[in-house]
């Protein structure tokens, strides 16, 4: 027999693609921070504005690639993050993890796809028939109560989950602990400011999101800490229960 035994097959395989997804969290947050770089005309005090505005062609490549595609990079990195974290010793802080950050960003997909396929329409309807007919059509399709009430879930579920990673970060060693701190502080923010801001703050959320991530991708690499088992980590045979040890003869 082997002095070395390996934990599990492929759990090396499955560790490395778990440390290599938390590059998809910095990805993600830049995305989000380069989406905010416009500022919107509001719909309500200037709708010819912002019909012109959602009908342009960068506004639908922003919605389809920095939203909706950001929002699937950002479920898989946060099931990464999840993972590397259950793999430390983190096990439910790893999987609420997992759950909030995939269920937020499923949620906040299906509002950016309202944004980038029903708002166009809207805008071309207005510009070519600016009334009250069509203002009010902007105002229940692509502003509605439902959706906002979607938006507003998503975004609490945003933040909770960034929350929840950030201080499992924070417990793990050799995570970076302010890391995990900054990504909790600045997504929260860049929730927030969406409702209030004017100005680039936002998108300064987004960047300092950008950073922490960053740092915690970069601190991922590196191996877990003595006393936890990391996947592809091995266990010499005669510390595993349950396995025979032979013993020199007439040894008692």
């Amino acid at each position: 027999m082997d002095a070395q035994q390996s934990i599990s097959p492929g759990a090396d395989l499955l560790a490395r693609a778990a440390r290599l997804g938390l590059w998809a969290l910095p990805v993600w947050a830049a995305l989000l921070s380069i989406t905010t770089l416009k500022e919107q005309p509001s719909w309500q005090t200037e709708p010819t504005q912002w019909s012109r505005f959602v009908t342009t062609p960068e506004f639908l490549a922003s919605h389809l690639v920095g939203s909706i595609l950001g929002a699937a990079i950002g479920a898989l990195g946060m099931v990464a993050l999840g993972a590397v974290l259950a793999r430390r010793g983190h096990s439910a802080i790893g999987l609420a993890t997992m759950v909030t950050g995939v269920v937020a960003n499923v949620l906040t997909a299906s509002g950016f796809g309202v944004a980038a396929f029903a708002q166009p329409a809207l805008g071309r309807n207005y510009l070519a028939h600016p009334n009250a007919q069509a203002y009010q059509l902007i105002k229940t399709a692509a502003n509605g109560g439902p959706l906002f009430a979607m938006i507003i879930t998503a975004g609490l579920l945003l933040i909770a989950s960034a929350v929840i990673a950030g201080v499992g970060v924070a417990r793990t060693r050799p995570l970076p602990r302010t890391a995990g701190i900054g990504f909790a502080v600045t997504m929260a923010l860049f929730v927030l400011l969406q409702t209030v801001d004017t100005g680039p703050w936002q998108a300064i959320a987004g960047a300092l999101m950008t950073a922490f991530t960053v740092w915690i991708a970069v601190a991922g690499r590196h191996s877990a800490p003595a006393g936890v088992i990391d996947a592809g980590d091995t266990i010499p045979a005669e510390d595993q229960p349950g396995v025979a040890h032979s013993r020199p003869a007439g040894a008692r």
